[in-house]
This record gives C-alpha cells, sequence and structure tokens, in this order.
C-alpha cells in the first residue's frame, strides 16, 4: 500500500464548482512533492460550511488504485 499526505484550503464555493462538474478532480501537492489527481467526489464527505480544510491522507494500492481518504 501507499500512502500520500496534503493539505488543502478550498471554500465552499470553489469546491461546489468542482463537485457540480466543472472540473471531476483536484489536482494537490503532497508534501512529499508528488502531484496527484483526487477525483472531487471522494474529498465530498469532508466539505462543511467553509469548505474542504485540513490535512490528508490518500492509501492506494499497489496499482495505485484508491483504497481511502482520511482527515489526520
Amino acid at each position: 500500500m501507499n500512502q500520500y499526505t496534503f493539505r488543502l484550503d478550498i471554500p465552499y464555493h470553489v469546491f461546489l464548482q468542482h463537485y457540480s462538474g466543472a472540473a471531476s478532480s483536484v489536482l494537490v501537492y503532497t508534501e512529499q512533492g508528488l502531484k496527484l489527481q483526487v477525483p472531487a467526489m471522494r474529498l465530498r464527505p469532508f466539505l462543511t460550511q467553509i469548505g474542504v480544510k485540513g490535512r490528508f491522507r490518500l492509501t492506494t494500492n499497489e496499482l495505485n488504485k484508491f483504497v481511502k481518504l482520511e482527515a489526520i
């Protein structure tokens, strides 16, 4: 399994544009310096009134397929 950590600070109105289809994914830079494309639908559980904000850990399998995303 692979794990990647990153921070996000996306205001509510900006995230809604992503989630509604304007963009289907969010580009993030990990703390390890890698660039990842995360489907916006995977961030939906973390959406609050202020948006999506915090530090996250993405876990993928050996084929880099999504396993889980968690706030840390």
